[in-house]
């Protein structure tokens, strides 16, 4: 069954159109700021702005029905990919990575969820990444549609050895996870055994199975720098033997069989990883493992993600707008819509120095806002993306011990350590999220 067109039938009131502008950005606090184009809701062409219609249980626009499942699904529509919730309404997962508790005592958390999904639904957010305290958030009176994240690749490998911290994720001996394993398929069946509590949620958008694994240009050099007693070097051996290149300096030896290799690797990781995952629960999304960096380039990667993944998570930096052609290519060569699944940018205002991440400098909490229209506004346009996860509920802790080296000192969250939110940032959020059904219907009839 096919979607109609969104139309909105509401009284729109037209608001007056800002004139294009730019905003000014730098990668680290030390750069130089440069200039980029910036789309707000308020300035694109022949849009009336409004706000949605009638929203369903979970979020999702009460027009063009699809069959109700009980949980969500996928469907796609002329030239745009929806997910669909339990109840059969078109759905865009709007969420926040990481909205955690700061501590204290049950009845402290327990306030603290209740505040916190009321600050999300104000503000027009339906969902939670990364991360989150699920738990407590689902229990409160008005919960969100949530995800998890497992940690099959680096659980195993805390188990068997190797594994250090680098910036933003685990590292790996080499970078090469350890997929060859024999052990590896046993670790991920019986690990996948927690999913079976809550296979029957209906309120769990899907399972992120690892976050930001190795998926490198030069991940085949680095399997053969293992030992050759590794069962990574094995198998990279006997690859390799299979395509007649019996050397690793054999001029055959080039960027395509990279390419190839890293598909391969790709297709081991999500085969027995996928499969665990439905075992245990047939139900929800795989969302696979949160693909970010040399990863978003490659074909082969995304052509194995489209062979066992329901969504292709990926985390997405270094791009102030989409690249129209990047999340083009990520469509075309999986077959699946995609989930923006981290991205943000920090303020100057904030009163934290902003020198760790990955994300953009900007100036103030206003232009974090304005980052986040014209990056959403891309992300809508491509008629792939089925949703994003704001990279996080709260700022970094300066003082905390321990913490990833990617989450040291920088304005990355919705709200301050105090849980205090940024005024300006969440009025442009809001302003976007109150009519993001209303905007891809803008950008279906473009």
């Amino acid at each position: 069954m096919k979607f109609l067109s969104l139309s909105i039938a509401l009284t729109a009131t037209l608001t007056a159109a800002e004139p294009a502008l730019t905003r000014a950005a730098k990668t680290k606090p030390t750069s130089t700021w440069q200039d980029y184009p910036t789309r707000l809701v308020g300035n694109l062409p022949d849009y009336q702005s409004t706000t949605d219609g009638a929203l369903s249980t979970y979020g999702g626009i009460k027009k063009d029905r699809h069959a109700a499942t009980g949980f969500f699904h996928t469907a796609k529509s002329l030239n745009r990919w929806w997910l669909v919730d339990p109840e059969g309404y078109p759905f865009i997962h709007v969420g926040v990575v990481a909205v955690a508790s700061p501590g204290g005592k049950n009845s402290a958390k327990n306030e603290w969820a209740a505040a916190a999904t009321e600050l999300l639904h104000k503000n027009g957010f339906n969902g939670t990444g990364a991360w989150s305290d699920t738990d407590a958030l689902r229990a409160s009176k008005h919960p969100v549609v949530y995800t998890k994240i497992l940690n099959f690749m680096s659980g195993y490998g805390s188990k068997r050895g190797g594994m250090y911290q680098k910036s933003g994720h685990m590292g790996y001996p080499e970078d090469c996870i350890f997929v060859f394993d024999p052990q590896f398929i046993t670790f991920c069946d019986d690990y996948a055994k927690q999913l079976a509590s809550s296979k029957n949620d209906p309120w769990l958008l899907g399972i992120f199975s690892d976050n930001e694994l190795p998926f490198y240009d030069h991940t085949l050099d680095n399997f053969l720098k293992l030992p050759d007693a590794d069962p990574g070097r094995k198998a990279v051996n006997q690859w390799l033997t299979e395509r007649r290149v019996m050397h690793p300096d054999d001029k055959t030896l080039n960027d395509q069989k990279r390419q190839e290799f890293l598909g391969f690797v790709a297709e081991r990781y999500l085969q027995i990883t996928t499969a665990a995952i439905r075992k245990y629960d047939p139900n929800h999304l795989c969302l696979g493992p949160r693909f970010d960096s040399q990863a978003l380039k490659s074909k082969p990667l995304f052509e194995a993600a489209g062979r066992h993944l329901d969504v292709i998570a990926v985390n997405y930096y270094h791009a102030w707008s989409p690249d129209p052609a990047q999340v083009k290519n990520w469509v075309d060569w999986s077959g699946k819509p995609f989930l923006v699944t981290e991205w943000y940018a920090k303020g100057m205002d904030s009163g934290l120095a902003n020198t760790t991440g990955a994300g953009f400098v900007v100036k103030t909490q206003a232009d974090r806002g304005r980052f986040y229209q014209n990056f959403t506004l891309g992300l809508l346009e491509s008629g792939g993306c089925v949703g994003w996860h704001w990279f996080k509920y709260r700022d970094n802790d300066p003082n905390a011990k321990g913490a990833d080296p990617s989450n040291l000192d920088s304005n990355k969250g919705i709200v301050k350590l105090s849980l205090e939110p940024y005024t300006p940032l969440m009025e442009s959020m809001a302003e976007l999220n109150r009519q993001v059904y209303s905007l891809a219907d803008y950008f279906n009839r473009r």
